[in-house]
């Protein structure tokens, strides 16, 4: 039997008989065989065929639906941990998860930010930088340091390909422009439907190099490494970048340079 068939039939029947009949508006009463909620219950609540969804209990080979899934979520009041777990096993894409979220840089890590010697900054969702602490923004001189809005917020991909500075700025340009489309794209995979992804890879376009890159396909998770430029002011410098994700918004990215002797 496939795993993965198996977990989600093993998954819903854990969800169903976690809950009080009463939370969903059913009556308990002292019939009751079964704790939770019954398979028939679930799926009125779903508006699913009983039997339907009794094979998927069952690990059946059955085609699930993303609107399926979508309304079962519902109906079993599912987190957004567990919602996002229902589509993996599944092996369906979430249709709210294509919807646009509005970025924002949790207070927390902003303070944290503000508290740290090195330069770090947030990036969002299309690479918006979100926040960054006084050394980051003495680092990227023309990106970081002059007057942005929440309307007009600084993006990484705009300034590397957009901004004559980053050419001078960033050593060895090319190579790293190449890779950072490719990471960009990693990241934007499951989200390359979304307005403002779209909005952003057609105004990138615009650059030649951006365009070439695109349309090679490279994909490459984003990591650490060496990372050199050369500042207007502190001449030739070099870091170790590292990116971390906070669990509760992954779709953010806190980056980290340590500088290098």
């Amino acid at each position: 039997m496939d795993t993965r068939r198996q977990e989600l039939a093993e998954f819903l029947q854990a969800m169903r008989q976690r809950g009080s009949p009463e939370a969903f508006g059913f009556p308990s009463g002292s019939r009751r065989r079964t704790q939770g909620l019954r398979r028939e219950e679930v799926a009125q609540l779903a508006g699913i065929s009983a039997t339907w969804y009794t094979w998927i209990e069952q690990a059946r080979e059955v085609n699930v639906s993303p609107d399926a899934l979508d309304r079962l979520a519902t109906a079993l009041k599912l987190s957004k941990s567990e919602r996002s777990y229902l589509f993996d096993m599944a092996d369906r894409r979430d249709p709210q998860g294509q919807q646009s979220e509005v970025d924002t840089a949790p207070d927390t890590l902003v303070t944290m930010l503000s508290q740290m010697q090195l330069p770090a900054y947030i990036m969002g969702r299309t690479w918006d930088i979100l926040a960054w602490n006084p050394a980051a923004e003495d680092l990227f001189s023309g990106l970081l340091d002059i007057p942005w809005t929440d309307a007009t917020r600084p993006n990484l991909m705009r300034f590397v390909f957009m901004s004559p500075i980053a050419r001078l700025f960033v050593v060895n340009w090319e190579m790293r422009a190449r890779r950072l489309v490719a990471e960009f794209r990693a990241d934007c995979r499951s989200r390359l439907e979304e307005a403002e992804i779209k909005q952003l890879v057609i105004e990138l376009s615009s650059s030649a190099e951006f365009s070439q890159f695109w349309k090679q396909h490279d994909v490459l998770e984003r990591q650490g490494g060496l990372r050199a430029f050369q500042h207007p002011i502190h001449g030739l410098i070099q870091f170790q970048q590292v990116t971390l994700r906070p669990v509760e918004q992954e779709q953010l990215k806190l980056v980290l340079l340590q500088p290098l002797a």
